[in-house]
């Protein structure tokens, strides 16, 4: 990428515009002074004619304003900027996103529901990572991967759009099974940084995979864990039933998410815990992960002057010549 932009090094030496004025001032006060005068008592029998020249001597003292003022734009040294840069950007981040699909997913507590809520924060953040791999595992009484690791963001994007509730998986929570399942799609990975995002509105309450023995598989192979739990505080509209035509039938229940479990977790592998207690604060979790997690990169900058200075010389140079040429030839005998 080019920037091209003008500046001045020098720009104190525009200061000395202000003695213009004073030059201005004093020339129009001495004017009168600089041609030679006669007094008559009279013009009578004289042949009066108006004079060019005299009306043109003004010219002389406009042209080496001109010429001074040329010489200070000079001095001030105005010159072109051409800055080019190039960005490398070093091998990027591998994060996955582990998401909580399970039936509490379609509580109001977050508008419409939390899980609209958290595809959008979700793939808002994918489009943040330019440089990154990134995969999509969800779970709830099971896990799967829903999208392995890949530097295509609209891939991502879209699967994470698709995410719906339709019983498609058993329901439940099964938070060490959906981390195990993160861990399995990183172990692989040659990046220097591995990140699961772990995200649940509940509590491990099914599943074969204890949620500490998957900690254990993490910090085995490096990996740093965010935990983020989704919810308000107190109770919250959440489905509870299936009515017969096959709509959710809702009711005013207890949020209840392991905090305690998404910290030991959070904690045990470097990363953080974090509690989303509606749509903005989820977005506030996901910038504070994205500016956590940085990928390094290094950025060279090539600048070249092109210098203006010498155009403002030589045409100061060529008023004041001017300037010279004219008092000592066609206007000598008025100055």
């Amino acid at each position: 990428m080019s920037t091209l932009q003008f500046e001045f090094v020098n720009p104190e030496f525009f200061w000395l515009f202000l003695a213009l004025p004073v030059a201005i001032a004093w020339f129009l006060w001495k004017r009168k002074e600089l041609t030679a005068s006669v007094k008559l008592s009279s013009l009578k029998g004289f042949k009066t004619s108006s004079n060019w020249l005299a009306k043109l001597r003004p010219l002389l003292f406009i042209f080496r304003l001109i010429a001074l003022s040329l010489f200070i734009i000079a001095m001030a040294r105005p010159r072109y900027v051409d800055t080019t840069t190039r960005i490398k950007t070093t091998e990027g981040i591998d994060i996955v996103m582990a998401m909580d699909v399970s039936g509490s997913m379609l509580a109001r507590d977050l508008k419409p529901n939390r899980l609209e809520a958290l595809k959008k924060v979700a793939s808002n953040f994918v489009m943040d990572r330019p440089n990154d791999r990134i995969g999509v595992v969800i779970y709830a009484g099971e896990s799967y991967t829903q999208v392995p690791l890949t530097t295509d963001k609209t891939v991502v994007v879209n699967a994470i759009n698709s995410i719906s509730y339709g019983n498609t998986i058993e329901d439940g929570t099964a938070i060490g099974e959906g981390l195990a399942t993160a861990v399995n799609r990183l172990k692989d990975s040659s990046s220097d940084s591995k990140v699961v995002i772990l995200l649940t509105d509940g509590v491990n309450n099914t599943g074969y995979i204890d949620p500490m023995i998957a900690t254990e598989l993490a910090l085995a192979f490096n990996i740093k864990v965010y935990g983020i739990g989704l919810g308000t505080t107190g109770n919250a509209m959440a489905p509870v039933a299936i009515n017969p035509n096959g709509s959710f039938r809702y009711a005013n229940i207890p949020v209840v998410i392991d905090e305690d479990l998404l910290k030991e977790i959070s904690k045990a592998t470097g990363g953080k815990y974090f509690r989303a207690v509606s749509t903005s604060k989820l977005e506030e979790v996901y910038e504070e992960i994205n500016k956590l997690e940085k990928t390094e990169i290094e950025e060279f900058q090539y600048t070249s002057f092109e210098e203006l200075f010498r155009i403002f010389v030589l045409w100061g140079g060529a008023f004041l010549l001017i300037e010279l040429l004219l008092r000592f030839t066609l206007f000598r005998s008025f100055v």
